[in-house]
């Protein structure tokens, strides 16, 4: 099955509390205004991958900088997108409800306004009843528009929060949890936990400032919780690596979704689907706990991958570091041989771009589930580029086989991936085999030869299109659970789970708050 909830069994302590991780991406862009790619086309392209998506217009920017000749080309992209938008909203909602699939697709409406003074909003409402755009040039004001028009079924979230106050980063002065219970932490934009990370803003309006960062917001004792998103341009919701965030709900229900997304349940991911929870008594990631003598962190993590470390920031310090190599602790002690099979397609000669048809089967083993790790072109502007016009990809399971079409691009550069791929989360018995097919090339790898290392090959000479079958990881490398002593908990305490794979591949929590109870 394509992107299935993750069984009980690989989450024992959420299932426990009634919950289960999905997973979506609530700001992306296509041509709905100034970006690129078909707007019912993104919609399809999200249900390949994603639980949830909003696909976002742009709307407004109140302190546009309309008198500057030097940027005239900016505004006038910009002003034509919001028209764009206005006009085609009333209408947009067909389409919206045309792709809602209830149980196995949620879709919400969303637009974002501009703000060099106060940051950029991202706002998402809850419902498809044709709400009009609720337009405003501040966030206390928005607040109010909001309210007065949707009540609690709309929120507005700050995103690329890492640039300075002044030039479209977060005023965190002006930032209110009750307008925004998270922020967007993590993008195709880059990271904004800390001031230093290995995902730094590259875009051209400029690097991040250490006041404008997760860290910072919670040194000043800011209530918030995370998330990441894609922010691309290029009609991919969900476009693999850029962004996407988890919530935890008791099921796959729309309305359910949004009461975790206001109660902070959230986790920010860069790319794989990992279900990474913490919990205090009950408390999970967003929550807000009272002060107490003696607490204990339950962590659990599955992984898409090799686990490199899980972090404990407690109080912006690092305060314990996990190694599952170190400290093995399975999810699930009695899956066996289960393993993560991830195929990633692409490579060949630069400016070149291939079509994959291909299968894969596992003899001697169970395919439980598949995820998509799809990319869309790397896109952040309509100044940059044009959509590609490339079939929608196609991933099926079908009984013991994963069929797929998918075209992938040739890398641009030595950094910049534009591979497509596919995971498969499946059980292997003693000798199991893994056959491929890929474009005609027939492929056979002993499974033991994948837990040795990877495998790779080229569909013809040097420059050739190229796949790559990764190492298959052991279960104790993908998975942990454990409970960690906290000691005492203080009033203004907050504390969240950081978990990075081999692969660079990671996951934030939303923190969890510790707060005396208000006098009422």
């Amino acid at each position: 099955m394509t992107n299935p909830p993750l069984p009980a069994r690989l989450r024992p302590r959420a299932a426990a509390l009634g919950l289960t991780p999905f997973y979506g991406d609530i700001h992306n862009h296509s041509d709905l205004s100034y970006g690129h790619g078909s707007f019912p086309d993104a919609l399809t392209k999200a249900a390949l991958q994603l639980d949830f998506v909003s696909v976002t217009g742009h709307a407004h920017w109140p302190d546009m900088p309309v008198d500057d000749p030097s940027v005239a080309h900016i505004v006038d992209f910009h002003v034509r997108g919001f028209a764009k938008l206005k006009a085609a909203w009333p209408g947009h909602y067909n389409v919206l409800r045309g792709a809602e699939a209830p149980g196995r697709f949620a879709v919400f409406p969303g637009y974002e306004i501009h703000s060099n003074a106060h940051g950029d909003y991202t706002i998402v409402l809850a419902d498809l009843d044709n709400g009009p755009l609720e337009l405003a040039d501040d966030p206390g004001s928005l607040k109010r528009a909001l309210v007065a028009r949707y009540g609690d079924g709309a929120l507005a979230f700050p995103h690329h929060i890492g640039y300075r106050t002044g030039a479209r980063g977060i005023n965190w002065e002006t930032f209110d949890p009750d307008l925004s219970p998270f922020v967007e932490m993590f993008s195709m934009h880059g990271c904004a936990e800390t001031s230093e990370t290995d995902r730094p803003y590259l875009h051209s309006m400029g690097p991040v400032d250490g006041r404008s960062t997760m860290a910072h917001g919670l040194a000043e004792g800011h209530v918030f919780g995370v998330v990441a998103n894609t922010d691309h341009h290029s009609g991919f919701p969900g476009s693999y690596g850029h962004g996407r965030m988890s919530l935890l709900a008791p099921a796959h229900d729309r309305n359910a979704f949004w009461e975790a997304m206001r109660a902070r349940h959230t986790t920010a991911l860069t790319g794989d689907r990992v279900h990474l929870l913490g919990e205090i008594d009950g408390a999970v990631q967003g929550d807000v706990i009272a002060p107490r003598a003696h607490a204990s962190l339950g962590i659990e993590a599955v992984a898409g991958g090799a686990i490199d470390h899980i972090d404990v920031i407690r109080n912006g310090a690092l305060s314990r570091r996990i190694s599952p190599e170190l400290e093995p602790a399975l999810v699930d002690p009695e899956g066996g041989d289960e393993t993560l099979i991830y195929l990633e397609l692409g490579w060949g000669a630069r400016g070149a771009h291939h079509v994959w048809d291909g299968h894969v089967t596992v003899e001697g083993g169970v395919i439980d589930a598949i995820e998509p790790r799809l990319r869309g072109p790397e896109i952040v502007s309509p100044l940059e580029g044009e959509d590609s016009g490339y079939p929608i990809p196609s991933v099926t399971h079908q009984g013991r086989a994963v069929r797929f079409t998918v075209t992938a691009e040739a890398n641009p550069n030595n950094t910049t991936p534009t591979t497509q791929g596919m995971m498969l989360r499946a059980r292997l018995d003693p000798g199991a085999t893994i056959r491929a097919t890929l474009c005609g090339q027939e492929i056979v790898l002993p499974a033991e030869r994948l837990f040795a290392g990877a495998k790779c090959g080229n569909l013809g000479p040097i420059d050739s299109p190229a796949w790559r079958f990764h190492q298959l990881p052991r279960a104790h490398e993908w998975q942990w659970a454990g409970t960690l002593a906290l000691g005492p908990l203080e009033h203004g305490e907050s504390l969240y789970l950081r978990l990075r794979q081999r692969t660079g591949q990671m996951a934030w929590t939303s923190p969890i708050f510790v707060r005396r109870p208000q006098q009422g």
